[in-house]
């Protein structure tokens, strides 16, 4: 097939969509007829995760595509995810939807320069936060995730010379926490370096019994002012905040997840001259308690939106029932998710 101009401009494939197809539908048909699966990362948009197979962080995505038999993986984000999930997949087709997309963390760290770097600190251990591409983690001793980072800095000797990179703000909370003294390389998240000291006083100011969750690729300040610090799960850990959370129920829920739940009540909500029905489930999974929202007219399938065409109706709906089911709850949850 005949690349074209404008595809390599743009990143991927750019061509009119005839107004009698229904993309959802023929994006499935065409992954059961080719044997593919879609990984859609959290921070894609929300009508590509209503269609993927699975959801998740870059490197459970990978994780998961590796268990699979599918032929072909289309991960939705950015380039070094694709780049992770071909390592760990290297028998499969690995597709990434658009080409340009791409992390400013995994930016900031050039392989060449990263590699003249290591070569300027001689004896150095390597290592490096997995959001890097793959000829950086070609130069790299050990990949670690911001879970495991600590754990496996402090396995070393104390007096062990240490690299650590792209992300100084990590590096810089792991030599805090672990007493270490780890050369840095000088790269950030454009994301996490733009939250501030200022807005989150405003926001303590406005709501004075919230927890600061804080990852620890946020800058200093940031996370001196936060109760916890850490990634998911360990953000929520029961310990440390009691965390529950809202959002439909669907078909493709782990089963793990699905053992847990129990019912926990039922009404009726008004929507558009008709009576819905709302089952409410209840299901404490590794350490979060969910509230599902169950209704078979908005959510059958194994997507929470994808029976109806006009997505605006179903979230009316799940916003009208969260609302309703509160006082049922005697709960206030930290996060409504739509």
């Amino acid at each position: 097939m005949e690349i074209k101009q404008l595809w390599k401009e743009k990143g991927y494939a750019c061509e009119p969509i005839p107004e009698d197809i229904d993309l959802r539908s023929e994006i499935r048909r065409m992954c059961a007829e080719k044997n593919a699966v879609i990984m859609a990362h959290y921070y894609t948009d929300a009508s590509l995760q209503e269609i993927a197979d699975f959801i998740g962080d870059s490197l459970a995505l990978a994780r998961k595509a590796a268990q699979t038999d599918a032929k072909i993986i289309v991960m939705c984000g950015v380039h070094f995810m694709g780049e992770t999930n071909k390592v760990l997949c290297p028998d499969r087709k690995v597709l990434i939807p658009d080409l340009n997309a791409s992390c400013s963390l995994a930016e900031s760290c050039p392989a060449r320069e990263f590699g003249e770097f290591v070569k300027a600190h001689p004896g150095h251990r390597v290592i490096s936060y997995v959001n890097t591409s793959a000829d950086v983690k070609a130069l790299t001793d050990i990949v670690v995730t911001s879970s495991n980072a600590r754990q496996i800095v402090e396995s070393f000797p104390k007096d062990e010379p240490i690299i650590f990179g792209p992300d100084r703000n990590l590096g810089e909370y792991l030599n805090q926490v672990t007493g270490r003294q780890m050369v840095l390389w000088n790269g950030a998240c454009h994301v996490h370096e733009r939250f501030s000291v200022g807005k989150i006083l405003e926001l303590k100011q406005r709501y004075p019994d919230a927890k600061v969750l804080a990852h620890p690729e946020c800058k200093g300040p940031v996370l001196k002012l936060a109760d916890v610090v850490g990634s998911l799960p360990g953000y929520f850990a029961e310990e440390e905040c009691e965390v529950r959370v809202i959002l439909p129920k669907y078909l493709c829920m782990e089963k793990k997840f699905l053992e847990n739940m129990h019912f926990l009540c039922h009404f009726y909500v008004d929507l558009n001259w008709r009576r819905q029905y709302v089952g409410v489930f209840e299901a404490t999974y590794r350490g979060i308690t969910y509230y599902l929202i169950d209704n078979e007219y908005y959510f059958a399938g194994d997507q929470p939106y994808n029976h109806l065409h006009e997505d605006v109706e179903k979230f009316a709906y799940f916003s009208k029932a969260v609302l309703q089911a509160l006082p049922y709850l005697d709960y206030a949850p930290e996060i409504i998710h739509c």
